[in-house]
């Protein structure tokens, strides 16, 4: 089977098992999604979604973020991991906002991606599901994922992000992105992987991985 072949048996494949692509995190505009996005570094979508409502409750737009100092962001978001570099990154980046951007989030990835706190891979998720342009973020699931069936060396994201933009067609990007990291976590964790149920894997997946999981 061809990469080409595989990609589109992947698609088909969670095109079936999920229709719609919910995003994980919970947020009601671009700003509270980069915000959201940010926390998410090093951190479960769930302890997000449990942190967010907290510290939106008090802040949920770069006017009234910047009204917090920096040991307050830190206090709320301290669940997350990384507060002391995320919550001087959420305090700056909220001024940067109200100072170059009128107080929203910029739809251009060199914008978003010069402010603190921002990488490429965040930039990409704020651009996917907040503007619906085409993008492709790579996550340690997409990464390994990409990996496993054979489709990318694995030497970097950065060599995940671009085989994977030639492999699947531009318009899937948004919500096949989603979808991997979805099947990732139900189906095929970075240990103990059942090949019953990660029928991918098993069917597209590269001799020594199956051969790994095969022998336990």
């Amino acid at each position: 089977m061809t990469n080409k072949e595989k990609a589109a048996f992947v698609v088909e494949a969670l095109e079936r098992l999920y229709p719609e692509t919910p995003i994980p995190l919970d947020h009601t505009d671009p700003y509270t999604l980069l915000i959201a996005v940010l926390l998410s570094a090093q951190c479960t979508d769930e302890r997000v979604n449990k942190i967010t409502p907290i510290l939106f409750e008090r802040a949920s737009t770069p006017h009234e973020m910047v009204q917090l100092s920096v040991d307050e962001i830190k206090a709320i978001i301290r669940p997350c991991g990384l507060s002391p570099a995320k919550s001087k990154a959420i305090y700056n980046l909220s001024h940067i906002l109200l100072d170059e951007h009128n107080g929203e989030v910029p739809d251009s990835f060199e914008a978003l991606e010069k402010l603190p706190g921002v990488g490429h891979k965040t930039a990409s998720v704020v651009m996917a599901q907040a503007f619906g342009v085409p993008a492709f973020p790579v996550d340690t699931h997409i990464h390994r994922l990409m990996y496993r069936w054979g489709l990318t060396t694995g030497k970097s994201v950065v060599q995940t992000e671009r085989d994977a933009k030639k492999l699947f067609p531009r318009e899937k990007w948004n919500s096949l992105h989603l979808q991997i990291i979805f099947y990732g976590r139900e189906f095929s964790p970075a240990r103990r992987v059942d090949l019953e149920k990660d029928f991918i894997t098993a069917t597209i997946g590269r001799k020594s991985e199956i051969k790994k999981w095969s022998n336990g």
